[in-house]
């Protein structure tokens, strides 16, 4: 038995179906149902039967969930000791992110969480990539991280909000608008420099709408991509959302447009109070909309 067995029991008990238990403890229903079975069989109980569409306790559930209450209220008044600082400053929240998404961080949630939270002190662990995110939340050495979705299946992920990535670039470039992503094929690009993750998620994008642009620019250095497209280089893929300077360049949208997935993402462990209570707001914030009106 441990503690996220006795998490997900009570969770269950509370809500009355496995789904809306699930969606509140941010887990998949599969690895919910399938943990609750398994405490059942470690302890040779019955703890639930089917209602209708969801789920009572039977005589013997209502005495474990009354006593796992008891346990989990015990470790969350442990846990709020060891976490609260001496200095009266509050909890440490540690969040991963690459620089490409830093501003959706240090920007948007974190601003506005702290004026709901302000107790909690945030510190940003900054990554190079989704690889050093993943070794990151794995060490332990950040407790969440906003990164592009997918991640590998070690972690757990909570789709945030969908980004439009549109084409920038220099004002001579005749294409139709909006821009077809064939027209991609035989464009020259400015592109993150091989080998890296950035690379490989745009090339797996082109591969995936057939596209084959010619690399005018290949570069980690992000401050000089837009310099390079002013300078008629070539042109740039990037989130709508995180252009602030459009002088000198045209912003275009795709049709089908072209959009990734970001989300919150941490390891398959119990979570500190303050990063619950960050997945929460984010959960309930409400969306920022980059795709033009």
């Amino acid at each position: 038995m441990n503690l996220r067995q006795l998490r997900y029991v009570v969770a269950t008990a509370d809500h009355g179906t496995m789904t809306s238990a699930a969606q509140t403890l941010y887990v998949a229903q599969p690895a919910l149902s399938r943990a609750v079975r398994e405490l059942e069989r470690e302890l040779g109980l019955e703890l639930f039967a089917r209602s209708g569409r969801g789920v009572v306790l039977t005589p013997a559930g209502e005495q474990v969930v009354r006593q796992a209450r008891v346990a989990l209220d015990a470790v969350d008044a442990i846990e709020g000791l060891a976490v609260t600082r001496a200095d009266g400053r509050g909890a440490e929240l540690r969040i991963a992110v690459t620089a490409s998404l830093e501003p959706e961080l240090t920007g948007g949630l974190i601003p506005r969480f702290a004026r709901d939270q302000p107790a909690v002190r945030v510190r940003v662990v900054r990554c190079a990539d989704r690889e050093q995110i993943a070794a990151v939340l794995r060490a332990g050495r950040a407790d969440l991280a906003l990164t592009d979705l997918p991640v590998p299946g070690d972690m757990t992920a909570h789709p945030f909000e969908q980004r439009e990535v549109v084409l920038i670039s220099p004002p001579a470039l005749k294409v139709r608008e909006p821009v077809p992503p064939a027209a991609l094929d035989g464009m020259r690009l400015v592109l993150p420099a091989r080998g890296g993750a950035r690379r490989a998620e745009i090339d797996t994008m082109l591969r995936r709408i057939g596209a084959r642009p010619v690399a005018a620019v290949e570069s980690d250095e992000r401050g000089a991509w837009l310099g390079w497209v002013r300078a008629g280089r070539g042109s740039l893929l990037w989130y709508r959302n995180q252009i602030d300077d459009t002088e000198g360049v045209t912003v275009r949208s795709f049709m089908p447009p072209l959009t990734r997935m970001i989300g919150l993402v941490h390891a398959h462990r119990r979570l500190p109070p303050a990063a619950r209570d960050f997945l929460t707001f984010a959960k309930q914030a409400p969306p920022r909309d980059d795709h033009p009106r």
